[in-house]
């Protein structure tokens, strides 16, 4: 079982390597669309990315729902811990 602080630092990680984005602009209260300047292609390459990472696709439906960095850590950590 995923921790939010560990699905965190990951997802952390994979928007600075994927986006080329400073690591001090990703905090949970950030919007994916409005502060890290991620578009509907990105979000498909994140999507993608998490699937990788965990094994389990995020349904493209809940991810419309996702507004921000902290909205993707719920998202996931239900993913997750569902199976659990």
């Amino acid at each position: 079982m995923q921790s939010r602080e560990d699905i965190f630092e990951t997802l952390r990680t994979a928007l600075v390597e994927l986006f080329e984005l400073e690591p001090e602009r990703v905090t949970l209260e950030a919007n994916l669309y409005q502060d890290l300047e991620i578009d509907s292609i990105d979000a498909v390459d994140l999507i993608d990315h998490i699937k990788r990472k965990t094994g389990k696709k995020i349904a493209a439906e809940e991810f419309k729902s996702v507004r921000t960095v902290g909205d993707v850590v719920d998202a996931v950590h239900r993913l997750v811990n569902a199976a659990a």
